[in-house]
């Protein structure tokens, strides 16, 4: 069999210089074409819009093909004398176009904001540049101007971004704008990029100096494109070491959420995501089945193993104190030590309460017999008639008999009024 040879990558690098053609304004690559240019020179190139004048930002060095934008212009030449005296002249001619333009803009009332005007280096042409929020027909305005200045003229309607970029300055960052230095072109940015870095959706704070969103909201979208897929959502129901609970905040850059557990609603606690699991995924929805009680595959298996060691312990500590060998000696030594009591015979309940019961009765019968008596001897001496001749012995029997039957029952009658004994 044939071996296929790989061609392997080679690391191409292609010789440049950096060009820059106004102050704060991007740097271009260039063709040094085989010499050898220094930062600070001055130099002729030959650009898209014809022959140029520009600055040499950087000295000659190698860069990777890659980053290269062809076609690849050359730099001409060092500029000259002449070529500094033309390059003056034009700076003259772009601030009176400039204010002549301003002018017939006024003159003509159209709604326009005229950014700058450029002259190019060899005179053939003035460009202006300008931002308007609509159309506007500035055909009377190009034939003033050229009239003026006999030479071509063309106006070029710009966004503010552009605007920005051409102008220069400096961003709420203390650097010059990126449009203006390092961005080739713009990239587009939505408001929904603030909401994925949680950024205050305030237009103040995330719009830059044109009044658009700054386009740095672009150069972290993706790391936090990527943090997002491994995080759960807001308001996700999940479960942690600590129990089940609710996310009510997400830390994308510590990769961590804040959760407030379902048992213990005052507390929220924090828990890397890697130690949680996630039970439903954001909100909860009307359709959403309910998450059974006993879902818990992290804080489950510990709530167990805790609960039965809490019931061990107290079975074991119960049988500890009851049947522990140093309970079961002492009470050996204590019954061998008491002698024996014998035990009464306990009577049953009917029995003893059918005694107490005569008991008490008896008691009554002897307490009224203790009261009567002394009253029935006051009644006696004082209601008894004068006994006749002859009857003493008489009543004297039938008191005895009387006075027996009265000890005999425990219960006597007062006498009635008249009655004779």
């Amino acid at each position: 069999m044939e071996e296929t040879k790989i061609p392997q990558e080679t690391n191409s690098t292609v010789e440049v210089v950096d060009v820059q053609f106004r102050t704060g304004q991007k740097i271009y690559y260039f063709d040094p074409a085989g010499k050898t240019y220094k930062a600070g020179q001055h130099l002729i190139i030959d650009t898209a819009r014809g022959i140029e004048y520009g600055i040499c930002a950087h000295e000659n060095h190698h860069i990777h093909q890659m980053e290269v934008v062809t076609p690849l212009r050359p730099v001409i030449r060092i500029a000259t004398e002449q070529d500094e005296k033309i390059v003056k002249d034009n700076i003259e001619k772009e601030d009176r176009a400039f204010k002549a333009c301003l002018k017939k803009i006024e003159e003509m009332h159209l709604d326009m904001q005229l950014v700058s005007a450029e002259c190019a280096f060899d005179g053939s042409k003035i460009l202006f540049f300008f931002t308007a929020d609509e159309r506007v027909d500035f055909r009377e305005l190009v034939k003033s101007l050229a009239s003026m200045f006999h030479t071509r003229i063309e106006l070029r309607q710009i966004g503010v971004r552009d605007k920005a970029r051409m102008v220069g300055g400096l961003g709420i960052c203390g650097r010059p704008f990126c449009c203006g230095s390092f961005l080739e072109d713009f990239q587009p940015v939505s408001i929904k990029m603030a909401k994925t870095q949680n950024l205050s959706l305030n237009p103040a704070k995330i719009s830059g100096t044109c009044g658009r969103l700054m386009c740095c909201l672009k150069y972290e979208q993706e790391a936090y494109e990527d943090l997002l897929r491994n995080a759960p959502k807001n308001e996700s129901f999940v479960d942690t070491p600590d129990g089940r609970g609710t996310v009510i905040e997400v830390d994308l850059m510590r990769q961590r959420v804040k959760v407030k557990l379902e048992e213990q609603t005052d507390t929220a606690v924090w828990h890397k995501n890697t130690d949680i699991a996630v039970l439903r995924s954001g909100k909860a929805k009307k359709n959403d089945p309910p998450i059974p009680a006993d879902l818990a595959p992290i804080s489950g298996g510990k709530r167990k193993k805790e609960v039965r060691e809490e019931e061990s312990t107290r079975y074991l500590d119960s049988i500890r104190l009851r049947y522990s060998e140093e309970t079961i000696a002492e009470e050996t030594t204590a019954q061998e030590e008491v002698p024996a009591i014998e035990e009464k015979p306990e009577k049953p309940e009917k029995a003893e309460k059918a005694e107490n019961n005569r008991k008490s009765r008896r008691s009554r019968r002897q307490k009224a017999a203790r009261v009567a008596a002394p009253e029935q001897g006051v009644s006696e001496k004082a209601e008894a008639p004068e006994k006749p001749e002859g009857t003493e012995n008489g009543g004297g029997q039938e008191k005895k008999k009387r006075n027996f039957h009265r000890r005999r029952h425990f219960h006597h009658k007062k006498p009635k009024n008249g009655e004779q004994e």
